[in-house]
């Protein structure tokens, strides 16, 4: 399909089987919301212009994606009002018609079905199979051309008859339609308990001589529609595997897949091999070559290619090329671990730069510090970068080796290849190459444990 066209997704309705007061359709999905799934599947078709029909004052307009136009619907029920609602914005000619609570459509179905029903020359073209378990769906009748006659619906099966249950082919509820035949075939539709149904319009159409047509598809996910939050969790399970089958295919490696979580828009690199328990989350992005986990979270953070972080934490932080990161390692917002540096056992990283080749590998809390390039900091180094009412920042410089148990009291700068003594707590700068010693002289009081034996009787 190379003309332009429009997409229109049915949104309106809280979903109260949620049990939630965030409108069903902004539910999140492998960290994307529901509705944006949609949006994004239609762009990838190639839509010029995704509209939204929304309740006034649903909170579904305030969650949708930049771009995506309105229209609200203010009166009536059913999917045939939500339909009518959108009258005003949509164009003459084709028009694609999806369910904001249907996650799954993929591109490729919408451009199938779109192309198929401009080749057909059809009034309408309705998205089917004959793969599904047909209970309960619209089963579709066809006349003898061949064309859909009507769509018989079997939610309530008692006096449907037998021949019509027997059709395997159902309605996926995924549609196209020509603009000006729809709104005029809508309007003539009569209303069932109250409520208006899209599927109204195809004996109107039927009778006013406009072809109606279907597009069969193997893919299945299209028919999960979310309507609690069991629903919800059988998406997230369809969604995480087409993810990670996705990155499987470009070169990326799961060990544990049942045990992982790689939410929608992250990115990974070739021959990056991911472990059991990894969680990788919102904005963030994995290189090429790569070790992570098991049992590695990542929100928000980017690591760098040939990486290697186990057993950590990582929310809004930098990780660069052959960095090494855990296990048990917390790297906090505005971290940046560079090029072959390592941040080791038991460390906490937090609004620091961690220079390349340095090292803090255990037992450290370095906070508001720049640490230079080359150096290591020993066990229990630690940056005392509050002071109860401001933070203040430390400066290491290159190539700086503290000793264990050091507390580098901010602000304080550490030259270049300076040393710090054992046990030492820095509160003033240390020149370059010098040895800063911070503790007051060893004293051994003779016969002390003696005396506390003869207190305690």
């Amino acid at each position: 399909m190379t003309e332009p066209f429009t997409v229109l997704i049915m949104a309106a309705g809280r979903g109260t089987r949620m049990r939630s007061e965030v409108p069903k359709v902004l539910h999140r999905i492998c960290g994307k919301p529901m509705i944006e799934w949609v949006v994004d599947a239609a762009r990838d078709a190639g839509a010029a212009r995704v509209v939204c029909a929304v309740r006034p004052g649903d909170g579904v307009a305030e969650g949708l994606p930049e771009g995506v136009e309105i229209a609200e619907q203010l009166e009536g029920e059913g999917t045939g009002a939500a339909v009518l609602a959108a009258r005003d914005a949509v164009e003459p000619g084709p028009f694609v018609v999806l369910s904001g609570d249907h996650p799954l459509v993929t591109a490729e179905q919408i451009g199938d079905l779109l192309r198929h029903h401009v080749e057909a020359g059809a009034g309408a073209t309705l998205l089917t199979t004959e793969l599904q378990d047909p209970a309960g769906y619209g089963r579709i009748l066809r006349d003898g051309d061949g064309d859909v006659e009507r769509i018989v619906e079997t939610k309530d099966a008692q006096g449907v008859p037998p021949e019509e249950l027997a059709i395997r082919e159902i309605n996926l509820g995924t549609y196209v339609f020509e603009a000006a035949t729809l709104f005029e075939g809508l309007e003539q539709v009569t209303h069932q308990k109250g409520e208006r149904f899209l599927t109204g319009v195809f004996p109107v159409l039927k009778a006013e001589s406009a072809r109606i047509v279907t597009w069969k598809t193997d893919d299945l996910d299209i028919a999960h529609g979310v309507n609690d939050r069991a629903g919800l969790m059988e998406a997230e399970e369809l969604a995480q595997r087409r993810i990670l089958e996705e990155h499987a295919r470009a070169g990326v490696t799961f060990l544990h897949p049942g045990s992982t979580r790689v939410e929608a828009g992250v990115e990974i690199g070739l021959d990056t091999v991911v472990g059991l328990g990894v969680s990788l989350l919102g904005d963030t992005s994995v290189g090429g070559g790569c070790t992570i986990g098991p049992h590695t979270t990542a929100r928000d953070s980017r690591i760098g290619d040939a990486a290697s972080v186990v057993h950590s934490f990582l929310v809004e932080a930098e990780v660069h090329d052959q960095a090494t990161i855990g296990p048990f390692a917390y790297l906090r917002p505005g971290t940046v671990v560079r090029s072959e540096a390592k941040v080791g056992t038991f460390v906490e990283v937090k609004n620091s730069d961690i220079g390349e080749g340095a090292k803090v590998p255990h037992l450290s809390y370095i906070g508001d510090a720049d640490v230079g390039e080359g150096s290591n900091l020993g066990a229990s180094t630690i940056t005392a970068n509050y002071d109860g009412k401001r933070k203040h920042r430390t400066k290491v410089g290159k190539s700086v080796k503290t000793g264990i148990h050091t507390s580098l009291v901010a602000p304080v700068d550490v030259g270049d290849r300076a040393y710090t003594g054992a046990g030492s707590t820095i509160i003033d700068d240390v020149p370059e190459g010098a040895l800063g010693v911070a503790r007051p002289k060893q004293e051994n009081i003779e016969g002390y444990s003696d005396r506390v034996e003869e207190d305690s009787q």
